[in-house]
């Protein structure tokens, strides 16, 4: 007997609808019977757009703008202004990456800003410097890895570079400075959308702003309606120099550690553990807290084992885990940085990037050879920022290369630290951000052993090891 009504499921297709017509079309479900198709087929361009003028835009309801989703793709924009375009938790990203490819020398962003002033030619002949000593570096490092890890029988030299590659590339790209170009594909609906816009015209160097002009101009022609009334924030653009300001009056030079744990909840096992039994249970939650909180370690593990004990390869922890968070100050190279910045799950507050607090320098690097060239690459162009700086700061940012260090604080909850912890310090990470994953590891543990012992990290391996194996001087 066949079912009154049958349940479908099904794909509207942008080929035939634009996103803003998709956008209108799960709106209306809410005061529609007629199905998701039905309604499509009664909706036009001009329809929707009135929607949206309306509802959207008039009244406020943002979140219908959620349902038009746009691909963008950006290409040759510098590694500093992708910062901003990643820095939208609700968006995805694919990026080129400096792992797997090799740098073109003239694949550099000259910014507006320095064009035509004393400070052209000082920034062209840094970018170049740097590139060039990136050049120099690959053979010379390449050699010492062929040597570590020797051709296969039958495997030709273009699979045996293949499979070598990231190995010296990784290494070499510490003298990538931030002007380096890249491609990025952002995935990302109309109203993250124009937070991102805002943020981008918002933005204190004219590449940002001038992206953010292009990228309204193509979004707009798919979501005229949605993206109309894009424009920069005073808002942001106000509040950005009075903290710069009076950041001054409360700045300190205290070096700091790669990481440190700055705040967590010692409450925070219990209250993972209580909110685990409450969605499968009938009771307070309030009630829990008391009974777990006076449990004994063996009762408060046996509810962590059926929290954490199955968990495969590629399984998710519960959502349960995010009841308990950690802050952290980090201090690490721009390379690891840029790994860092793709957890946009948590919650990350940089600090621009200087070469004030040091460079890095990969053990490779000293066992090709190439030691006393990388130095001077560090030190020109550290002195080249710094002349900039007085002049510019957001300017004098694209010379800096990946080497030098950065800090970052981060709040994240358990389950994000678990996906962080384990996918970089996988041992195919870069090592730059495995011994940031791994000491953050050690450090839950000591403060949350029963819950963080589920973490699937490398068997045997410390943080210490990782720094010590492949930097120099860090």
């Amino acid at each position: 007997m066949a079912e009154a009504f049958p349940r479908r499921i099904y794909l509207l297709r942008q080929r035939d609808l634009t996103p803003e017509t998709i956008a209108v079309t799960f709106a209306k479900t809410s005061r529609s019977p007629l199905p998701f198709d039905a309604i499509a087929r009664e909706l036009t361009a001009e329809a929707s757009s009135r929607f949206h003028e309306k509802w959207v835009v008039g009244y406020g309801h943002a979140s219908v703008a959620e349902h038009a989703v746009l691909h963008l793709a950006l290409e040759n924009v510098s590694r500093l202004a992708i910062e901003c375009i990643e820095s939208n938790r609700l968006a995805s990203y694919t990026e080129k990456s400096t792992r797997y490819q090799k740098w073109n020398p003239q694949s550099y962003h000259l910014a507006r800003e320095v064009q035509g002033t004393p400070y052209e030619e000082l920034y062209r002949n840094t970018c170049a410097h740097l590139f060039a000593a990136y050049q120099q570096s690959l053979a010379p490092v390449r050699e010492v890895v062929r040597v570590a890890w020797p051709q296969r029988e039958g495997e030709s030299e273009e699979r045996w570079d293949g499979r070598i590659r990231s190995k010296y590339v990784d290494v070499c790209r510490f003298l990538l400075p931030a002007a380096s170009l890249a491609n990025v594909g952002m995935t990302i609906n109309a109203r993250a959308l124009e937070g991102a816009l805002r943020k981008m015209l918002s933005h204190p160097l004219e590449e940002v702003r001038r992206i953010g002009q292009e990228t309204a101009r193509v979004a707009t022609a798919e979501v005229p309606t949605l993206l109309k009334y894009v424009k920069p924030q005073p808002y942001l653009m106000e509040t950005r120099r009075a903290l710069t300001e009076l950041a001054v009056e409360y700045g300190s030079s205290e070096p700091s550690p790669m990481l440190r744990l700055l705040a967590y909840d010692p409450q925070g096992e219990v209250k993972v553990l209580a909110a685990a039994l409450f969605e499968h249970g009938g009771g307070s939650y309030h009630d829990l807290l008391q009974r777990l909180g006076a449990a004994s370690p063996q009762e408060r593990r046996r509810v962590a084992g059926a929290i954490l004990g199955l968990l495969d390869k590629f399984d998710v922890p519960l959502r349960a885990l995010e009841h308990t968070s950690y802050t952290f100050e980090a201090q690490m190279d721009q390379g690891a940085y840029f790994e860092l910045k793709r957890h946009r799950m948590m919650t990350q507050t940089p600090q621009a990037l200087t070469t004030h607090l040091g460079y890095a320098v990969p053990r490779l690097i000293v066992e090709a050879g190439m030691e006393k060239a990388y130095r001077q690459a560090m030190e020109r162009a550290a002195e080249a920022y710094q002349e900039l700086e007085a002049w510019n700061p957001h300017v004098a940012a694209y010379l800096v290369p990946n080497a030098f260090n950065r800090r970052v604080v981060m709040t994240l909850n358990l389950r994000e630290a678990y996906h962080f912890c384990e996918l970089r310090s996988a041992p195919n990470a870069h090592f730059s951000i495995r011994r940031v994953a791994l000491r953050m590891a050690e450090m839950i543990r000591q403060v949350h052993p029963i819950l963080a012992a589920g973490m699937r990290l490398p068997e045997g391996e410390s943080w210490q090891q990782v720094e010590q194996e492949h930097f120099a001087q860090v």
